[in-house]
């Protein structure tokens, strides 16, 4: 589907003259009247224009860059001198502003900001339509379905780009002085809107509230029976899902637990992914039964243009398993080691976990891998994508652990956690003791600063109002964020478990050209934690992040992959 004449100006001056084809030129089509236009003026137009509304990128690489599941190669193994995949993966890694990029380039800032504000046009675009069509298009049975899925479109679009570009969620009064991003409710209707007024200035606070707003306008309007492929859309199960997130970063656990539950169903463990029915006979074959649109606990896909597989095989920013003598944490333990109840890596994972090259300098579950769309076979030209899952039965899952765990119900969060581990073919119990004795509460700083599977928390700093568990208690919330990291794995959804809790996060690194090391921290407080927003929508005329000084850090090899020991 192409709707050629639909004009959108996003925040950076784009302007979208194809919903469907992003970031592409279009400036001959400014000459057009602006009546000489698609008009989205039926039910099928208007679900059909929602498709084009799910963004093509994900901010997942730079998300994992920011955060602590990936090390540098050149620190973990002094011998090697490689040279990131691309140069904006060093200015992440830093924590530094993300300038060296191209606007073709994927994974960036400016490929996520774009992307997901075209989305969010063509879900205003969507509403405008229905609003024309229908006086009252939340009760009319051939437009109620889209109203839901364009208002909780339009909400995760915003939390997404909340969470990476501003502040995580602290407290009512902390979060409205936070600056939030400009929330896009009406299509444009003239070039070069300033959204660096008052109007679109919104906090932390004005922003989580209208996301809140529109999810609980759409939630209960979706119909799952008017999707084709319901995987690929906002349905009952990712939408109740997205719930259940958003109000764990608000810290409403009741509510948690009612979306979650409304997703999970009565049986938690049978929404769960089967591992032991994947087809492992290829690493491709893997890859599409992981990807399959029909199994119960994909809530959500999203195909994106996206080379994180490539930036893993560079063999720079990789998880590995750390230099003690460096105070690295072993990123590839925390990731794919031992835990509370099973040895070595999880059961299920085994015969599933790659590398590339001889040594073991990085490892990669096959989930990461890519697919590759050609233009052009015999020129050998083409696209790479992925298949994320932005939200899935085991993510939500332990959202709803959490959200025990804070109510005071343990035993009700240990036993999620124990279905979890069951889900990944683990045999033994998961019991309380088994947590407190993995996951020790009574650790010093200096002890957790190198353990592999316990994060340094500041949750009090974060917000007076964030119950500080102790304990017992807090050893099982070691192991449910320990979960987390594992399930969420190159999605970069560990980088807002990080903002929210206020996680201590340690980065050292070393340039190819480098004689020694850097060591650097970023702490609850570090104004570096949130992602500045792109140098073109700066250049636009929107104001920039306030973000603490940065250290400078200086400056593809592809090989085979292979399967790990």
């Amino acid at each position: 589907m192409k709707l050629k004449d639909i004009k959108t100006l996003l925040l950076a001056g784009f302007v979208c003259c194809g919903i469907n084809a992003a970031l592409t030129s279009c400036e001959s089509e400014l000459d057009e009247v602006p009546d000489n236009r698609t008009e989205i003026d039926t039910p099928e137009k208007v679900q059909l224009l929602l498709v084009s509304g799910y963004p093509q990128a994900v901010p997942a690489v730079m998300c994992e860059l920011f955060g602590d599941n990936y090390v540098d190669n050149n620190v973990v193994k002094p011998g090697q001198h490689r040279a990131a995949y691309k140069d904006f993966h060093d200015e992440a890694y830093a924590w530094q502003n993300v300038n060296n990029y191209s606007t073709g380039d994927d994974d960036t800032p400016y490929q996520v900001w774009e992307a997901y504000y075209q989305g969010i046009a063509v879900a205003n675009h969507a509403i405008d339509a229905m609003r024309k069509i229908s006086p009252n298009p939340a009760a009319d049975p051939e437009l109620a379905h889209s109203w839901g899925e364009a208002h909780v479109l339009r909400a995760y679009l915003h939390f997404t780009l909340v969470n990476v570009f501003a502040e995580a969620y602290k407290d009512d009064a902390q979060s409205a002085a936070d600056r939030g991003i400009p929330y896009v409710t009406e299509p444009e209707q003239k070039v070069n809107v300033n959204y660096g007024d008052g109007q679109f200035l919104h906090s932390v606070k004005e922003t989580y509230d209208l996301i809140e707003k529109d999810m609980l306008t759409g939630i209960n309007l979706i119909d799952d029976s008017k999707y084709k492929v319901p995987a690929y859309h906002f349905n009952k199960n990712a939408a109740n899902a997205f719930a259940a997130r958003f109000y764990l970063y608000k810290r409403n656990y009741a509510k948690v637990i009612e979306y979650a539950d409304a997703a999970l169903g009565n049986n938690a463990a049978s929404s769960l992914r089967k591992w032991a029915s994947i087809n492992t006979n290829t690493i491709n074959s893997m890859l599409n039964s992981y990807n399959d649109e029909t199994a119960a606990c994909n809530f959500l896909l999203q195909s994106a243009y996206s080379l994180q597989d490539r930036l893993l095989s560079a063999i720079r920013y990789v998880c590995n398993d750390g230099n003690s003598a460096e105070k690295v944490k072993s990123s590839k333990n925390a990731v794919y080691g031992s835990g509370p109840n099973w040895s070595n890596r999880l059961p299920a994972y085994d015969g599933k976990i790659y590398r590339f090259g001889e040594n073991d300098d990085g490892s990669w579950l096959f989930r990461v891998y890519e697919y590759f769309e050609y233009d052009d076979k015999i020129a050998g030209i083409g696209w790479v994508h992925m298949i994320y899952q932005p939200f899935t039965a085991e993510e939500t899952l332990l959202c709803r652990a959490e959200a025990k765990l804070y109510l005071g119900d343990q035993t009700g969060a240990i036993a999620d956690l124990d279905t979890w581990t069951k889900s990944k073919q683990v045999s033994a119990d998961l019991t309380l003791s088994g947590i407190t004795r993995w996951y020790s509460s009574s650790k010093t700083p200096e002890q957790i600063e190198t353990d592999d599977y316990i994060s340094d928390l500041h949750p009090a700093d974060m917000s007076p109002e964030f119950k500080v568990l102790t304990g017992d208690d807090l050893s099982v919330l070691y192991c449910v964020l320990h979960f987390r990291r594992i399930e969420t794995m190159f999605e970069g959804l560990r980088w807002f478990d990080i903002k929210r809790y206020g996680i201590t996060v340690h980065h050292a690194y070393r340039g190819p050209r480098d004689a020694n090391i850097t060591h650097d921290y970023l702490k609850w407080n570090d104004k570096r934690r949130v992602m500045q927003i792109p140098n073109n929508v700066i250049n636009a005329g929107y104001p920039s992040t306030d973000r603490a000084t940065q250290t400078n850090m200086s400056s593809p090899m592809t090989q085979k992959p292979q399967l790990a020991n």
